[in-house]
């Protein structure tokens, strides 16, 4: 029994720790994921502006980062513009940005697509960035939103 309990303990503690965002600062010129160009980066509001409904574009996007997934720093949103932001996952969830990217500017190498977000989980990312149970009840409607599925991200500012 002592022996399943300290497994028990060993294992919740491991989850704790990966469950953590990497430690770093996000300074200019690091990267994550795959090495990046930042050559031939295009603003991410010009891309935003030319998605069809079924566009699927692979470029690169130069954009701010407005938000990290506080949890893992597995996810991220962008600042297109003043009124719109973009979700950005991980491809094959593996690689992660520190909280520290919060505020800069990157340039990703990725797909860019316009995506129909359910209701469930756009509710699961509230609940990652912390937000209060009733605004999480508040999101009643699937949202429409510009989404990127990252290969590699480089630091520019």
């Amino acid at each position: 029994m002592k022996k399943l309990l300290t497994l028990s303990i060993i294992m919740a503690f491991g989850l704790l720790v990966n469950a953590q965002p990497p430690a770093g600062e996000a300074k200019p010129g690091e990267w994550y994921g795959e090495k990046v160009s930042t050559e031939g980066a295009a603003n991410i509001a010009d891309v935003a502006a030319k998605l069809g409904e079924s566009d699927v574009v692979n470029t690169k996007i130069k954009a701010k980062i407005v938000d990290v997934c506080p949890n893992k720093g597995c996810w991220l949103k962008l600042q297109v513009n003043d009124s719109t932001t973009a979700m950005v996952k991980m491809k094959d969830y593996g690689f992660f940005l520190p909280l520290a990217a919060k505020g800069k500017t990157v340039v990703i190498d990725g797909e860019v697509k316009m995506k129909v977000t359910s209701v469930a989980e756009l509710q699961h990312y509230a609940e990652d960035a912390k937000k209060s149970k009733e605004e999480i009840a508040a999101i009643t409607k699937p949202g429409k939103e510009v989404r990127v599925l990252a290969k590699g991200i480089v630091v520019v500012e």
